[in-house]
């Protein structure tokens, strides 16, 4: 049986609002390099901040307890105009963080 996969404590925000403006910009592009750019990915991206801004005030620092909590919240987010969902976005939030940190966000799952 494989070891589970360790949780990822974020750091401390020494600026919150810098990161939620880095964040959304650098959601919004990859929303816009992963198909075409529409508006719409203007609005997810800014959504997705805004639960991760909240999360991050209320305390939250482990990664997938804020990934969690934006496929929680943005389940009631219309997606219609949009080629991506909720899994995807909280997935991307998660690799730009991560790569932000240094860390690699993909890894090679042994198959046995």
């Amino acid at each position: 049986m494989a070891d589970p996969i360790p949780p990822i404590t974020l750091p401390p925000s020494e600026d919150l609002a810098q990161e939620a403006e880095w964040l959304q910009g650098a959601l919004g592009r990859w929303l816009d390099h992963q198909f075409i750019p529409e508006t719409i990915n203007q609005a997810i991206a800014a959504r997705a901040t805004q639960v991760y801004v909240r999360q991050r005030m209320e305390g939250e620092d482990d990664l997938g307890g804020i990934v969690i909590a934006i496929v929680l919240e943005l389940k009631s987010f219309d997606f219609s105009e949009s080629f991506f969902g909720e899994f995807p976005v909280a997935n991307a939030v998660s690799e730009l963080l991560l790569d932000r940190l240094g860390i690699e966000p993909c890894c090679d799952w042994e198959r046995t």
